[in-house]
């Protein structure tokens, strides 16, 4: 019976939860999102066929990352000495700390320089990015990963199938995205808030590309579930999703998907950003 009682209490709260409302567990701001259906995929017909078809999709409700993981985020995990342990780490294999270039480099505001903590870890592979979800999760008792990719659309384009997070026209006030300049990289989370998605994420658009959680199949949405879609069963590739800051503008749509080798030491454009289950 208390078990019981414990549920509905859980549950009113929940249904109390507004779309973009904040919680943080001491790891930054997660927004929520609410559980509901929306049009995934390319239907402004200027994507890849791997886009395509459009069709409907039903999530659960969730919380994401308002930013991208920062380099003073990703500190705590660094730091910590349970970055060490092989629980967290997929096939419990970490990755040395020093195996990621950026960390000291100037130029990209690596977390190793002074005054970098709010600028976007960089570099960090698949195995890193679910490693520090565990570590989190073990951290707080609640359940950290990395969101689907059907989530990550959601919270980055909400429901009116829109092409960008804040809506369908696109420049410079609202990304940070490819510039006529001889060197450019990630910039701070937060500069660019006026990008911000339906539900309140940040940096959705360019910055920096952002892993999750799918297996990748150019051909999963001719055959994905229409109920919480968690990609194929196996693959070579993770999904990545969100444009970074060197490429054009088309890059950035928010339907767009490509992928990476998961254990593969990452370029400077790739981060991550996670979920939080309610």
């Amino acid at each position: 019976m208390k078990a019981i009682f414990a549920f509905l209490i859980a549950t009113c709260a929940l249904a109390a939860t507004k779309p973009g409302e904040v919680v943080n567990d001491g790891h930054g701001d997660y927004v929520y999102v609410p559980a509901g259906a929306f049009k995934m995929g390319d239907n402004f017909g200027d994507g890849e066929t791997r886009e395509r078809p459009v069709h409907t999709v039903t999530l659960d409700s969730y919380f994401i990352g308002k930013f991208e993981v920062t380099n003073g985020e990703w500190r705590k995990f660094r730091d910590d000495p349970g970055y060490d342990d092989p629980k967290y780490w997929p096939g419990q294999r970490p990755v040395p700390k020093d195996q990621v270039p950026y960390w000291t480099s100037v130029p990209n505001h690596g977390g190793g320089i002074p005054d970098s903590d709010n600028y976007p870890v960089l570099g960090v592979n698949w195995d890193s990015a679910v490693a520090y979800c565990n570590w989190i999760s073990a951290k707080t008792g609640k359940k950290y990963r990395l969101p689907t990719e059907a989530e990550w659309e959601k919270a980055a384009r909400g429901t009116d199938q829109r092409k960008y997070p804040w809506g369908n026209t696109i420049d410079h006030s609202y990304a940070t995205y490819v510039m006529d300049a001889n060197f450019i990289t990630a910039t701070a989370a937060g500069v660019n808030a006026k990008g911000a998605s339906p539900y309140g994420a940040q940096d959705m658009a360019g910055n920096v590309m952002e892993w999750c959680s799918d297996w990748y199949n150019r051909d999963y949405y001719s055959n994905s579930p229409s109920k919480n879609p968690q990609g194929p069963a196996t693959g070579a590739y993770k999904v990545v999703r969100g444009g970074t800051f060197f490429e054009e503008a088309i890059e950035l749509r928010s339907y767009r998907r490509t992928a990476g080798w998961p254990s593969f030491q990452s370029h400077r454009m790739t981060g991550f950003r996670a979920v939080r289950e309610p």
